[in-house]
């Protein structure tokens, strides 16, 4: 229902996303897809390239006085870096860094520089994500679905989280450098990260992305391919260095039994409530209309400073890595990434739920949605017993 691609190397002159299957009638403005851009870039343990780029979104195609047309959304980002490549030599890099796609991609598409790899798998193409998914979330604003990410743990330092609910979690997570709601935690972050860049070394973490207002009904259980957390891992698992998802507390839930994690029932008001939700918005791949919770483990940089021990196809001698400018952490400024593809995954389902070309028809189709839901609950279900006949002899 909802695709994009995005296109451009990390130091070419710009770089490109098209999302197609947009409803008409979104209001969005250029100011709302670079403040999201300004998020991405900001984040303690960033490296020299966040000094340089500024990036700014042009919108080509798709947006005409502020609102969607329906028409595919053509995205355009310029790499402010471009100038000081454009025309240089460029001496070919031999030596695969460990943990990067230098080596596989350079096996797979047969390059004899791997630089072709490390320019298109760089983390710079999240840029695009970020756009598209600014668009994603002011879609999903229109039904009071609301997305937002913290930083809980950045190598040994983990965060306290406890009495916090999520709107105070995003809040507090953008009013520090390493986008964590800890204070106390933020500042023991802000030290690890001192400490590896001392140290000339790089460092991972894991954030946690989350959806609120998510209405019950979404994805399904009828095929493997559409069960929505399914479709949402796939989907944070494609950002660079990601090497882990769970959700809600899965690995903890892991290590409990049944009647500890499950989350119970409960009547209230006419609606079937969960006091808990271990089961991080989904039951049997659908939404449950609990908030919507994922955790995402980043791996450290690959681009190490002091350097790692690798072969130099070109001698076929063992000789350690040559620096490319990277960061020394990127967990701060992954959560802005997450947030992106967890609205776009919402969107698509979202869309793929009400169908409809327009805003417009969106929302009449979500209203009878949650009447139906209302009428559900108030009603009762059958509760006669039947024969299941499939007509066969």
């Amino acid at each position: 229902m909802l695709r994009f691609l995005t296109a451009g190397e990390s130091h070419g002159p710009a770089l490109t996303a098209i999302l197609e299957g947009f409803p008409a009638g979104v209001s969005v403005t250029v100011q709302d897809i670079n403040r999201e851009l300004a998020r991405r870039q900001r984040g303690f343990g960033s490296g020299g390239r966040m000094k340089i780029e500024k990036d700014r979104v042009r919108v080509t195609s798709g947006i005409i006085a502020g609102r969607t047309t329906g028409a595919p959304i053509a995205l355009h980002v310029v790499n402010d870096d471009w100038p000081n490549w454009q025309g240089r030599e460029i001496s070919p890099i031999t030596r695969p860094r460990p943990g990067h796609a230098d080596l596989t991609g350079g096996l797979k598409y047969g390059y004899e520089d791997l630089r072709y790899a490390l320019e298109r798998a760089s983390a710079r193409e999240t840029t695009m994500r970020v756009a598209v998914g600014a668009l994603c979330k002011r879609l999903l604003a229109a039904f009071d679905i609301h997305v937002g990410g913290y930083v809980v743990a950045l190598g040994p330092v983990e965060a306290r989280l406890d009495g916090l609910d999520y709107p105070e979690r995003w809040k507090r997570a953008e009013e520090n450098e390493v986008r964590c709601p800890d204070p106390e935690a933020a500042a023991a972050m802000q030290d690890a990260i001192r400490a590896v860049i001392r140290d000339k070394d790089t460092l991972g973490g894991i954030f946690e992305i989350v959806a609120t207002g998510v209405p019950p009904g979404l994805g399904s259980h009828v095929h493997w391919d559409r069960k929505l957390e399914a479709r949402l891992a796939q989907a944070i698992m494609s950002i660079p260095a990601i090497k882990g998802v769970e959700i809600g507390p899965a690995f903890r839930n892991a290590r409990l039994r049944g009647s500890q994690v499950h989350d119970p029932f409960r009547q209230h008001h006419g609606r079937i409530v969960r006091p808990s939700n271990n089961a991080g918005g989904f039951e049997g791949g659908i939404t449950t209309g609990e908030p919507v919770v994922v955790r995402a483990a980043m791996k450290p940089i690959s681009t190490i400073l002091k350097g790692m021990p690798s072969v130099n196809l070109a001698t076929g001698q063992e000789e350690p890595t040559v620096y490319e400018r990277s960061d020394f952490t990127a967990v701060p400024r992954a959560v802005v990434v997450g947030e992106a593809m967890l609205a776009f995954v919402l969107a698509d389902a979202l869309i793929e739920k009400l169908g409809g070309d327009s805003l417009t028809e969106m929302r009449a189709r979500y209203a009878l949605l949650v009447d139906e839901q209302a009428r559900w609950v108030r009603e009762g279900v059958q509760d006669t017993p039947y024969t299941w006949d499939v007509g066969l002899e």
